[in-house]
């Protein structure tokens, strides 16, 4: 009767971060440690390029107890009619659920970033012509790991009260308006306030906490 004991699973809780590639996964990794948020960051969260891909990922997730921040960038279902009806009918299946935040941009990540420098909603025509804006204000950005893995990029975006202008910025600038958009505030509306609660939680106020 002495058989091998199963192996007892942890139950998943928090929030978790799903994306659409490195650049999603290495912001939010070097964004966590610079701002100590409490979130669950995993390379195979990462790199479903396809609403599909991400789709799947986000409905194993939501089968425990955690929320999910689903960032990705809104240009390729405008542009691609098949993946634009897979993401309507995605975010109508979860449009009243509380657990599931989405973090789309358009055309790109690069708007979010390009936010932190300029207090614009110009439309750009894909996400090739926000990277070239955005490399007016970061001259090295480049959509390679050798880049994405130094954490300064972030802490210079995080630096002199950029990240708050930022999502002050992303507020004003909704779909409604037209021109570019980006729902990335909403994410650190989600990891402040999981922080916050934390804290609580562990009675210790006098905790100095970048936000």
């Amino acid at each position: 009767m002495g058989g091998r004991k199963q192996k007892i699973r942890e139950p998943k809780s928090g929030i978790y971060i799903v994306g659409e590639g490195i650049t999603e996964q290495y912001y939010f990794m070097h964004v966590k440690r610079l701002c100590g948020f409490r979130c669950t960051i995993k390379p195979r969260f990462f790199g479903n390029t396809s609403i599909a891909g991400m789709k799947k990922v986000i409905e194993e997730l939501l089968r425990d107890d955690i929320r999910v921040i689903c960032v990705f960038d809104a240009d390729v279902p405008t542009r691609n009619n098949s993946e634009k009806k897979k993401l309507e009918q995605l975010q109508k299946k979860y449009r009243e659920s509380k657990k599931l935040i989405f973090c789309d941009s358009l055309p790109s990540i690069e708007y979010w970033f390009l936010l932190h420098y300029e207090n614009s909603n110009r439309y750009f025509n894909d996400a090739k012509a926000a990277e070239t804006a955005l490399k007016k204000h970061i001259a090295d950005y480049e959509k390679a790991a050798q880049f994405f893995e130094k954490e300064k990029w972030v802490r210079d975006l995080c630096a002199e009260g950029k990240l708050n202008k930022a999502i002050e910025r992303a507020k004003c600038f909704d779909q409604q308006h037209g021109g570019s958009y980006t729902n990335m505030h909403k994410a650190f509306e989600a990891l402040r306030s999981q922080l916050i609660v934390g804290l609580a939680s562990e009675a210790k106020p006098s905790m100095p906490v970048n936000l």
